[in-house]
């Protein structure tokens, strides 16, 4: 740390305030140097805004106010991690049913297109229900010239037995739309890799929130003594 810095973390409250001696120079202790460490820990930890909070709430011996700061990033990144292990496993349980069939099978596959009725009996839904995700923008059917009945090709069968399942699962139709625009994008792969990145980076926050908790603990303990 340069000596500026020291000083604005005595500014900013993040340690004790020092005495200063005969001549004006301040004064630091062990405790300083602990605060210091502490400070650096916690700033690491719970980044810049809350470390603020939470230094200066103990050097004025509200405790309750520091660990209300604490609890609540701890809960902010638990919250975060439900949200991203929930996004993943609903990737995980829709990469299995992508169809994967190449242009030619596409092709063969016209004569095998089904009407609506049988397309909700497949999945063992209401003809209703599709209409309500074809209204959400989850399905997109063609429509069979003159009677412009909605035909359901592979395509369209492979995205609704992934809307049923997940449906199933309790996954709500706004969290299903942004699954369902990664698998047109051909990005589901990316976007697993990219939840699975998250979730490490989350691991690493909570480390690091974990370890300043037990130094602010430490910290205080020994003041108290």
């Amino acid at each position: 740390m340069s000596v500026q810095t020291v000083r604005s973390y005595e500014a900013w409250r993040l340690i004790p305030p020092a005495n200063r001696g005969p001549q004006g120079y301040r004064l630091y202790t062990p405790r300083h140097l602990q605060a210091l460490r502490v400070a650096r820990q916690v700033i690491e930890g719970f980044g810049w805004q809350s470390a603020r909070r939470i230094m200066q709430a103990i050097h004025e011996g509200n405790q309750s106010l520091a660990w209300a700061v604490v609890e609540a990033r701890h809960a902010e990144i638990h919250q975060h991690c439900c949200d991203v292990e929930k996004t993943l496993t609903m990737l995980q349980a829709t990469a299995p049913l992508i169809p994967t069939c190449t242009p030619r099978e596409q092709s063969s596959a016209q004569a095998q297109d089904l009407r609506i009725s049988e397309a909700a009996q497949q999945v063992g839904v209401q003809a209703s229900t599709l209409r309500f995700w074809e209204e959400q923008g989850l399905l997109h059917p063609s429509r069979e010239k003159g009677s412009r009945y909605r035909l359901y090709d592979k395509e369209q069968l492979s995205i609704l037995r992934m809307i049923a399942l997940l449906r199933q699962a309790n996954y709500t139709v706004e969290a299903i739309r942004p699954i369902l625009m990664q698998v047109v994008q051909g990005n589901l792969e990316r976007s697993m890799a990219a939840a699975e990145e998250q979730l490490k980076e989350l691991a690493e926050t909570t480390y690091r929130c974990v370890k300043a908790t037990a130094a602010l603990w430490a910290y205080i303990e020994e003041k108290s003594l």
